[in-house]
């Protein structure tokens, strides 16, 4: 299996990690981690955003009375221990996997540089990026299109708990159709919701090459993906 890839930026749905109202899937984890190591070991530098939705979205801020800066701040946290409880999974696996943080907290994770961060990727780490950009008001979003810039990876690949870009959201509407080929712009101008808007402006701006949409589900997807397989949606300038 020839690889598409030489370095790629991965972002995982956090709530596709998270099964039947449970915060953390072992199972899901395990499937997840053991593809990571494959990765690895068809030599593919791999650095990994997870979000925070299984344990902590910020939208439930508004609820609780939360202002939005905790309740980003939060959510940032939930990132952390995904990418913690990922580390520990793939170390089982026998895989080398570093945890790099966009918030300094040293007694957990290394605090993120890009000069690190692409020293560990060419010494073949897999790098889990957690606290996204450290600050309030950007998502994991705007994180991965950040990080893919500064490490300068072939490709963004987002695999998430649907199978692509559709014209609407599947689950709310059964007459969707899967979006196979967009632009960044027609993918902003038609809001469809597949990154928030800083991070389309990121995209367009800093002409990231392209974007694979697709389904965690089943996770051996990702390996069809690096092997340029072209289900989901491609999305590029």
């Amino acid at each position: 299996m020839s690889n598409a890839y030489r370095r790629v930026i991965l972002k995982l749905s956090g709530e596709a990690l998270g099964v039947d109202g449970k915060l953390f899937s072992h199972e899901k984890f395990e499937q997840v981690a053991r593809i990571l190591a494959q990765v690895q070991q068809m030599g593919i530098q791999t650095a990994v955003v997870i979000g925070g939705g299984n344990i902590w979205r910020g939208r439930r801020g508004d609820s609780l009375r939360m202002g939005t800066v905790a309740a980003d701040q939060m959510g940032m946290l939930g990132t952390l221990q995904n990418s913690l409880y990922m580390r520990d999974t793939l170390a089982h696996q026998g895989a080398k996997a570093l945890v790099m943080s966009g918030v300094d907290i040293p007694r957990f994770a290394e605090s993120y540089n890009t000069v690190a961060a692409l020293r560990h990727l060419e010494e073949g780490r897999i790098l889990l990026l957690a606290c996204g950009l450290g600050n309030p008001c950007f998502s994991t979003d705007s994180a991965v299109v950040l990080r893919a810039i500064e490490l300068e990876c072939d490709a963004i690949l987002m695999a998430k708990n649907v199978d692509g870009v559709y014209t609407a959201d599947p689950a709310l509407d059964p007459g969707a159709r899967l979006l196979p080929d967009l632009t960044y712009v027609q993918a902003a101008e038609e809001d469809l919701k597949v990154m928030d808007a800083s991070a389309f402006i990121m995209l367009r701006d800093n002409a990231v090459p392209l974007v694979r949409v697709f389904g965690l589900e089943p996770p051996e997807n990702i390996l069809k993906v690096l092997a340029g397989d072209p289900m989901g949606t491609f999305l590029h300038p």
